[in-house]
């Protein structure tokens, strides 16, 4: 959703460092959390909490960042694509990249070594930049139907409402 944001809005090269903090910090944080990370966790509950609670914050700072965006073709400085840093700090409060690391460390990888972590997150680095590539480029292809203000307003202020809306998963648990 927020690639698809990005690409509309400021075409594919501006979203590479987006797409680059993607894949490279959910590679980092499977890594990471196979070799221990959540233990930490289940040593320390209240960290969870923590990080549901900065979660929340940062993706209602995106959806803002989203619904407020300029046009890729405007001189404006209103809006800016994610950076490489914010994208991949991104990963460590969003809800599904946690799920979808601890998933990957407990059925896919191949042992408790160090090895096997970094087998298991240089697979999802493999598999996730063709991935957000394609979002990107569907997002930069859309730009030739966001040709007014107004249709972009919509589409921006849409994708930001359904970012917001997927807080209702983060609030539940």
């Amino acid at each position: 959703m927020m690639l698809l944001a990005s690409g509309a809005n400021f075409g594919f090269r501006r979203t590479v460092p987006h797409m680059l903090g993607i894949s490279i910090g959910h590679a980092l944080m499977v890594f990471l959390v196979g070799i221990g990370l959540a233990q930490l966790f289940i040593a320390f509950p209240i960290l969870k909490q923590i990080m549901q609670v900065v979660a929340a914050i940062y993706m209602l700072w995106l959806a803002w960042k989203i619904a407020n965006a300029a046009p890729a073709s405007s001189q404006s400085t209103k809006g800016s694509p994610l950076t490489f840093g914010q994208a991949a700090a991104f990963q460590w409060v969003n809800p599904k990249a946690w799920g979808m690391a601890l998933t990957a460390v407990t059925a896919y990888a191949p042992g408790d070594t160090v090895f096997a972590m970094v087998l298991v997150a240089a697979t999802f680095a493999a598999v996730n930049l063709p991935s957000v590539s394609v979002w990107t480029v569907l997002g930069q292809q859309m730009q030739r139907f966001l040709t007014s203000t107004a249709r972009l307003r919509a589409f921006n202020w849409t994708m930001a409402a359904l970012l917001v809306g997927s807080l209702i998963f983060v609030i539940q648990t």
